[in-house]
């Protein structure tokens, strides 16, 4: 018999910890993920149309765009709450977005201020929609070039989201902190390094962490047993293949993924996969403001959440 690779050493033993697990207490394994869609890399598409898309493929959760960059900017909650009520969709977080403009690690007292009125008003939003997470990047997105020291950038981070941190608490919020990859930021780029800076920050309402796939698959040793060491903190996944394209177009071990999330209990409330499939290249946010033909859309939507629901399907029907 042919010796396995490591990574195929851990991907036996999470399947037989979750066969286990599963034979053990099958009442626990019952209940299927939640699927979820992160919708900003729709760009400038109405919400309505958005979501009429994701209700069409059984999506009934969505991470909305924190878009609320100004006063005058962003969403209405009234207005998002018929459009989401209207086709049965439920609001499950919001995505953080940490650019120049807004970056917690600037050396510039100003723009960490814009990152610290940013949080407020799009925290806000997110609990008048009953939101379960809000996502938390330390650092710039798009700025993989340290400004002065990574240690400098971490503690100016830690400082401006103290500031800020207890209205997660008080609108019953998870803050959740995303790791990148380092060709996008300049800090925080894995599981432990997030945990660092959850404990460096030391708020009640900021203890979950946001994971992403396709950053974890450059960051991590090993994507799904990296979920299976920080169950607890992990509250929010984005989801995309390999390529960072619909799931099935790449070589991503999705079954293996999933295993590791039911072992952890991520079957519940709290706890969302959420596809956001962007495309390959160094700045994703240009995305936001992009138009795409919406039959592409529809067929990216279509493509992941089927190929996601196959291989769940696939994994529950193991013993």
């Amino acid at each position: 018999m042919k010796a396995k690779q490591n990574y195929e050493k851990k991907n036996e033993a999470i399947r037989q910890a979750y066969l286990a697990a599963k034979k053990a207490a099958p009442k626990k394994f019952a209940a299927r993920l939640n699927l979820s869609w992160s919708n900003w890399g729709f760009g400038m598409e109405p919400l309505e149309q958005s979501v009429k898309r994701l209700a069409a493929n059984g999506v009934k959760f969505i991470e909305l765009h924190g878009n609320r960059y100004g006063a005058d900017l962003g969403y209405k909650t009234a207005e998002v709450k018929k459009i989401l009520g209207d086709h049965g969709v439920a609001a499950a977080g919001i995505c953080g977005m940490f650019s120049a403009d807004n970056d917690m690690a600037s050396n510039r007292a100003v723009v960490r201020q814009r990152a610290i009125d940013y949080i407020r008003r799009n925290v806000e939003l997110g609990h008048e929609l009953g939101v379960k997470y809000f996502l938390i990047v330390p650092g710039a997105v798009g700025r993989p070039a340290v400004i002065d020291a990574p240690e400098l950038e971490f503690a100016r981070s830690v400082e401006t989201l103290r500031i800020v941190a207890d209205v997660f608490k008080q609108a019953k919020i998870r803050g959740a902190i995303e790791p990148i990859r380092s060709a996008e930021v300049s800090i925080v780029h894995k599981f432990e390094e997030a945990v660092r800076y959850i404990e460096a920050v030391g708020a009640r309402g900021v203890q979950h962490i946001n994971g992403d796939v396709y950053h974890m698959l450059v960051e991590e040793s090993h994507i799904a047993q990296a979920i299976v060491d920080h169950g607890p903190r992990l509250t929010n996944l984005h989801l995309a293949d390999t390529n960072r394209c619909a799931l099935g177009l790449g070589s991503l071990d999705v079954d293996t993924l999933i295993m590791a999330l039911y072992l952890i209990g991520y079957n519940n409330e709290w706890c969302y996969a959420t596809p956001e499939p962007l495309g390959p290249g160094g700045d994703p946010y240009p995305a936001m403001y992009g138009r795409t033909t919406p039959k592409i859309l529809d067929k990216l939507v279509r493509q992941t959440a089927t190929y996601w629901r196959a291989r769940e399907d696939a994994v529950r029907e193991l013993d």
